[in-house]
């Protein structure tokens, strides 16, 4: 082998610092990289990638945790709108029941009914929860508004919505009211067409001569917290009734409707008198 084959052979077996021959054909692997110029050791095979640390709870869960989430929040706001739509509007802490009283004495003038202890008067906002001690009452506060108190004078039915926030108001202006339970005889069709029949029929009232159902009275209404299936009162006096007594509930209107009420709309007549004395004024939501 001649010099020159020699040394290309020796050539040959080099490598480029990319790598490749000299006439370009691959070669070994590069030699591994010397020490810096200042002396420091250069890098060497780059570190494998470390394995992730696994994830934490709430980075596995998170969808479904935000999920759990807005569904507590629509469910807790749900309840309350339920809460408050099912919150009862009034409250009784008494079913009122009148102690006994012995008949007038032969002669005597006819006190139908029994007083009931006043619970004042006064108006709240519209919506306000009230507790009464007695039901029916036949006082307390009471709401003072537009078709909320004093409510319209007429027969409301067994599904219609009426509280005694409301018609207590009716009752302070002179009204009678006729109150009948939901599970009693005056829910009925016949009980309805019986009370419907009486409202058509009922007299002016008694004071100052008001038409019924152009003032404040009567307001025959259903009212379940009570111990008899019928009430009829006048403010401050309960007449309670096994049975849709038409006479009796007329004589309590007589005798004292329009008369035990704190606030009048016409001169109430003196007992020597036993009649009113001026014209009528229309009732307003006072």
């Amino acid at each position: 082998m001649s010099k020159e084959s020699r040394r290309r052979q020796r050539a040959g077996n080099l490598t480029s610092p990319s790598g490749a021959s000299p006439d370009g054909s691959p070669g070994a692997s590069p030699p591994r990289p010397g020490p810096r110029a200042d002396g420091s050791p250069r890098a060497g095979r780059r570190d494998r990638d470390r394995p992730l640390a696994p994830a934490s709870f709430v980075e596995r869960y998170r969808t479904a945790l935000i999920a759990v989430a807005v569904i507590a929040v629509v469910a807790i706001a749900g309840l309350g709108i339920f809460s408050a739509s099912t919150q009862a509007a009034y409250a009784c802490s008494t079913q009122w029941v009148p102690d006994a009283t012995p008949p007038p004495a032969v002669g005597a003038s006819p006190q139908p009914g029994y007083v009931q202890p006043d619970m004042g008067q006064g108006h709240v906002s519209n919506g306000t929860v009230l507790t009464y001690t007695y039901c029916p009452p036949a006082s307390g506060k009471h709401y003072n508004g537009t078709q909320t108190g004093p409510v319209s004078a007429r027969l409301y039915g067994p599904s219609d919505v009426v509280t005694p926030q409301g018609w207590i108001h009716n009752l302070e202006h002179g009204a009678l009211i006729v109150l009948y339970r939901g599970d009693g005889e005056g829910a009925t069709d016949a009980g309805q067409a019986a009370l419907r029949a009486f409202f058509d029929s009922y007299p002016p009232s008694p004071v100052c001569g008001f038409q019924p159902g152009t003032s404040v009275g009567p307001v025959f209404a259903r009212f379940d917290d009570m111990a008899t299936p019928f009430t009829a009162m006048v403010w401050g006096r309960v007449l309670p009734l096994q049975t849709l007594d038409t006479a009796a509930i007329l004589e309590l209107d007589r005798t004292y409707g329009e008369r035990t009420n704190p606030e009048s709309f016409c001169e109430r007549p003196s007992p020597s008198t036993g009649g009113a004395t001026d014209a009528p004024a229309s009732p307003g939501a006072n």
